[in-house]
């Protein structure tokens, strides 16, 4: 696990625009069985792609969509072990990946946004392609 106090800048450039974090498998599995409506997740790390482009494109897609997600939540790979893991077995087939970003509507994965699609993207890329998301699954 990564020590606290490093990844909590990271964790708030999410938690400062709307997220709510999920620490437990629990929290996960509780609001995604009964959920009507949309939820984001996106699954946090420390790598460079998700600093330089991942979250920067997260909120850019936020500032410049009409249409957003019902709920907004993150994951942080490395520390929320068992939430990253109920995430990962809900986003199946898709395989492991961090960071990663999936959109669930009524419960349902109906998105997923794997690294490989972040890596060697700017966080506009991300973000206009986020828009389009939510434009389509969010309305």
């Amino acid at each position: 696990m990564y020590p606290e106090e490093l990844i909590a800048p990271m964790r708030s450039e999410l938690t400062n625009v709307g997220f709510q974090e999920f620490r437990t498998a629990e929290q996960v599995e509780n609001h995604l069985k009964d959920h009507k409506g949309t939820t984001f997740i996106v699954i946090n790390s420390v790598c460079g792609c998700a600093a330089g482009a991942a979250r920067p494109g997260v909120r850019y897609a936020l500032d410049q969509s009409d249409a957003k997600p019902d709920v907004l939540a993150t994951v942080f790979a490395g520390n929320d072990r068992d939430a990253v893991a109920k995430v990962r077995e809900l986003h199946l087939p898709y395989p492991p990946s961090s960071p990663s970003m999936a959109l669930f509507k009524d419960g349902e994965l109906v998105h997923f946004i794997e690294r490989h699609h972040i890596e060697g993207r700017n966080a506009k890329m991300i973000g206009d392609h986020l828009v389009e998301v939510f434009e389509h699954f969010c309305k």
